[in-house]
């Protein structure tokens, strides 16, 4: 596994989006105690964002860990990133 230079905490972020995701998904459906978030589409919508905003400071973190630890230069560093930031991947 490459990086280390954070202890991988970045991932944690990983976890975060897809806690949030789940609640959109799952806005409207009850719970096992028969209650639902039942969340307003402009909630939602910030939930959204709060998503791509996450996604976007894990996928940049993880790009200076790698840096850092030394499984990237300088060049593949530019390179991915500007990949990572544009297809939303990693």
């Amino acid at each position: 596994m490459s990086g280390g230079a954070f202890d991988y905490v970045q991932f944690r972020l990983l976890e975060i989006e897809e806690g949030i995701k789940s609640k959109i998904e799952k806005n409207d459906i009850p719970s096992e105690w028969g209650e639902a978030n039942n969340f307003s589409e402009e909630t939602l919508k910030k939930f959204q964002e709060t998503i791509e905003v996450v996604r976007k400071a894990r996928l940049m973190t993880t790009r200076v860990d790698w840096l850092l630890s030394g499984d990237d230069g300088e060049d593949s560093f530019h390179k991915k990133w500007d990949e990572d930031l544009t297809n939303g991947c990693a």
